[in-house]
């Protein structure tokens, strides 16, 4: 196949100048906060919705002892009312007044129903207020009412190969001076509190568990062991969806699972924007529609540039320089050394198209081109 054979992959970002674009979206219909135009910081709040409390059934009937259709004469509250934990929404009295009961609120709420046919009283919790943040420092570039906005901005843009933990920002702080050098604990102090501390190599157990104790807001580091990252958890984590652990900050891993030195790319942007303020989400998905943990760092009194454009997919080609996110050879990089046009056999026996990578211990692998990442220049 000829040099300017091409093939389109998804590709692992690793850029010092793009331009970056971000839509941040209501879970439900609510109230966007922001005009077009109007600068935004990584906390300003874009939009706000109220998400429905869940309903809390009382089975006032059953507790009482009495037919549904008698509960009216019972109940102290009617549809409507507000009632807190412990207020007494129902009760009963017999013999005399010699036995009585009452019934209180298991929860805050609002009375949403009082049912004479089935016996119950439904309580709903409040509705719970979601605030969408901006996460990027930078303009709005469009509004939908009631539903999203999008927020460009001129950017360092890195991704990594898995992240944990969601959305943070923080200032920069490079604390190794090689991207083969290893984070471990002593380069870690309570200066850091508060900040996004990049390693080189490999982050020890005892750095990630340090870095959780000082406070800092992210680690951006080579690899990691999943066993330390599960030691610190307390738990078993899967790698197809991530973002959600509690880990106490965001950690990234640009190259992937164990001492992998830091892409020389990927350390110089960190070097040259050390000091600035970043925006960083551990989310990751690997599955279909994949999502790539990332590293935005806005640039300093920058505007966006004739002809720089969002990031889309990458065209690889022989010669482009890729990322292998599948097992056996899972986070090696590599070099496109051939793309060949005719479908091949894969030891599952199905027939897929293939790329041809020299890897940089020098051995060419053949993979199924679904594997492959194209790491951006």
């Amino acid at each position: 196949m000829s040099e300017e054979s091409f093939a389109y992959t998804p590709g692992l970002a690793v850029v010092p100048r793009t331009y970056v674009r971000k839509v941040r979206s209501l879970p439900v219909k609510g109230e966007i906060l922001v005009k077009k135009g109007q600068e935004v910081s990584f906390d300003t709040i874009v939009g706000r919705c109220y998400l429905e409390g869940a309903p809390y059934v009382v089975k006032l009937a059953e507790m009482l002892g009495i037919d549904p259709e008698e509960i009216s004469n019972y109940v102290t509250v009617k549809v409507g009312d507000n009632v807190k934990q412990g207020d007494v929404i129902a009760k009963y009295s017999a013999l005399f007044g010699l036995f009585k009961k009452a019934i209180t609120s298991p929860i805050n709420g609002v009375v949403e129903s009082v049912s004479e046919v089935t016996g119950h009283i439904t309580i709903r919790e409040p509705p719970r207020v979601i605030d969408v943040s901006a996460y990027i420092k930078g303009v709005v570039e469009d509004v939908s009412p009631g539903e999203s906005v999008v927020i460009g901005v001129p950017a360092a843009y890195v991704q990594g190969i898995i992240g944990f933990g969601g959305e943070t920002h923080g200032t920069l702080e490079v604390v190794v001076s090689r991207p083969d050098e290893v984070l471990d604990e002593s380069k870690i102090s309570e200066a850091h509190a508060g900040k996004v501390i990049v390693g080189g190599s490999l982050a020890t157990y005892e750095a990630l568990n340090k870095a959780r104790k000082v406070g800092v807001k992210g680690v951006i580091v080579g690899g990691a062991k999943i066993t330390d990252v599960e030691k610190i958890l307390g738990y078993r984590i899967g790698v197809a969806i991530t973002g959600r652990e509690n880990l106490g900050y965001t950690l990234i891993l640009t190259e992937g699972f164990g001492k992998l030195p830091m892409s020389e790319r990927a350390f110089k942007i960190f070097v040259e924007n050390d000091g600035n303020d970043a925006a960083l989400s551990g989310v990751t998905q690997v599955r279909a529609g994949v999502i790539r943990p990332e590293v935005i760092i806005p640039l300093k009194g920058s505007v966006r540039e004739e002809g720089m454009e969002p990031l889309g997919e990458g065209r690889m080609k022989v010669g482009s320089v890729v990322r292998i996110i599948r097992y056996p050879y899972f986070g090696a990089v590599g070099t496109v050394v051939d793309l060949p046009v005719e479908l091949q056999e894969i030891e599952t026996e199905s027939p897929v198209r293939v790329v041809k990578v020299r890897l940089q211990d020098g051995r060419i692998v053949t993979i199924p081109r679904a594997n492959v990442e194209i790491i951006s220049e």
